[in-house]
């Protein structure tokens, strides 16, 4: 690890992507906290989940324009316009927080989280070229770590913040802004911090000669150019969609649990409910850690399917559990399960897309997973009209099953690689080097000579695309083998 953070521009990188995500949850919480004290039973839900599809939804409308904007230029240019964008946001913002306007500071929600949108795809592909192919792994570990403490010490700094101005005599909406309105300079400083270590960031790539053609954008033509690199290759295509269910699933937990906590376990203090979810942001950072650790100079498959069936188990304890800390360690656990499942999937794609079409692909993954997490949201909004609240977590508990069983049934040879390779690293010390050696698509021919019964092994471990071996069918044959 100490060798990564050595990597020139890796310090700067990953302030940045710490800041981004403190600044756009610290408005987030600072909103949602606001609607735990007002409002109550459905309407805090709905709420709720509005004001997560505000932040999901410019992730969809943007999808083509933040592709563009992150293969057409430099990526660390793209990522300084867009933090010096945030400064005038977080501005508006404050003054929203000052003058009591709080739907307009709830619909700025939506303004931020535009910035984000065209921020995301050059954020993300900035870590290939940081980092290169062998230590892909590695850099989406580290990268998805530091995004969950931002999650995390935003959770507790913010709420904490909320609940030491916030007036007990406090009765609308704007009443509680007004006097938490001090949050709003905290989230100005840290978007000037933002700007100033962008500056710091390596200018890695040059970006690509293509041509802006707004009708293509508006039509939607450019929207299905965009996702045939998506579509086309299998490994992209089912690590995206892994990662969609992963997060709309988290959606539906994080706008049903404050009313969960509130109805079933009777608890009303916001620092009580948030710590409980930020439970689970400690362990996707734990296990974002160990699949940075496990991976090491590759990218370790094998725990995509063990990640998935840890996130299932846990979600079908969440009904059967009364004691908030038993919550907090069952949060706790399914994070864990999520870092091992999604840095993996983050990995491969970015591994398999092409360098000039790296930005598309990642904002096309941002726009699937978004549409996957708006669609949870709307059903539940709409499964809560119903009356039907008390289901939400059986019924996301499911999804989680089929998508596990989805992901055993597609990643058989990975599950049982990985346990293979955690015998063979009992005994063998595993190096890998010249990943960066091995296109992203495209026929390879690996040629060697047979040495020992355990080259196939070694070989499946270090390469993160599959591998077709050509050897004796009498070998072949063998029950074990075939």
């Amino acid at each position: 690890m100490s060798q990564i953070i050595k990597t020139k521009g890796a310090f700067s990188y990953l302030m940045v992507v710490f800041l981004n995500a403190f600044l756009d949850l610290g408005h987030k919480i600072t909103i949602q906290n606001t609607i735990l004290k007002v409002y109550d039973g459905e309407h805090q839900i709905i709420l709720t989940a509005i004001l997560n599809a505000l932040i999901l939804l410019p992730f969809i409308l943007l999808f083509t324009p933040a592709g563009f904007a992150g293969d057409r230029f430099p990526k660390n240019v793209v990522m300084r316009l867009s933090a010096a964008f945030a400064v005038g946001i977080t501005f508006a913002i404050t003054f929203c927080y000052y003058t009591g306007q709080f739907w307009i500071a709830f619909f700025m929600t939506f303004i931020l989280a535009m910035q984000s949108a065209i921020y995301s795809p050059a954020k993300s592909g900035y870590i290939k070229s940081l980092f290169g192919k062998d230590r892909l792994a590695e850099g989406n570990g580290l990268a998805q770590a530091t995004v969950i403490c931002a999650i995390l010490v935003s959770t507790f700094l913010f709420s904490q913040v909320f609940e030491h101005f916030y007036p007990s005599d406090a009765i609308t909406e704007a009443d509680v802004l007004v006097a938490v309105a001090p949050i709003g300079w905290l989230l100005v400083v840290t978007s000037l911090l933002e700007v100033l270590l962008c500056y710091r960031l390596p200018q890695l790539d040059f970006g690509t000669k293509i041509e802006f053609r707004p009708v293509e954008h508006v039509s939607g033509r450019a929207a299905v150019r965009a996702l045939r690199p998506l579509m086309s290759n299998e490994i992209i295509r089912l690590s995206v969609l892994g990662l969609a269910v992963f997060w709309a699933v988290g959606q539906v937990q994080l706008a049903a649990f404050g009313n969960f906590a509130e109805q079933v376990l009777g608890i009303a203090d916001t620092r009580i409910i948030n710590g409980t979810i930020a439970a689970s942001g400690v362990g996707i950072a734990l296990g974002s850690f160990l699949a940075m650790r496990w991976s090491r100079g590759y990218i370790e498959t094998g725990l995509v399917p063990i990640g998935a069936m840890g996130i299932c188990i846990g979600l079908f304890l969440v009904v059967h559990l009364n004691v908030i800390w038993l919550h907090a360690l069952n949060f706790f656990v399914m994070g864990i399960a999520g870092g091992l499942f999604i840095v993996p999937l983050n990995a491969l794609i970015q591994f398999n897309a092409r360098p000039k079409e790296l930005g598309t692909v990642i904002a096309g993954n941002n726009f699937l997973q978004n549409i996957a997490m708006t669609t949870f949201l709307v059903l539940t909004c709409v499964l809560t009209v119903l009356g039907v609240s008390d289901y939400l977590f059986p019924i996301i508990a499911v999804v989680a099953l089929v998508g596990c069983v989805f992901t055993v049934a597609k990643l058989p040879q990975s599950l049982i690689r990985f346990i293979v390779s955690s015998t063979i690293k009992r005994h063998y010390k595993i190096k890998v080097s010249g990943l960066n050696s091995i296109p992203e698509q495209g026929g390879v021919l690996l040629l060697g000579n047979h040495i020992s019964w355990i080259d196939w092994a070694i070989l499946q471990i270090a390469a993160p695309r599959p591998i077709r071996f050509v050897m004796e069918r009498s070998i072949y044959d063998r029950w074990y083998i075939n």
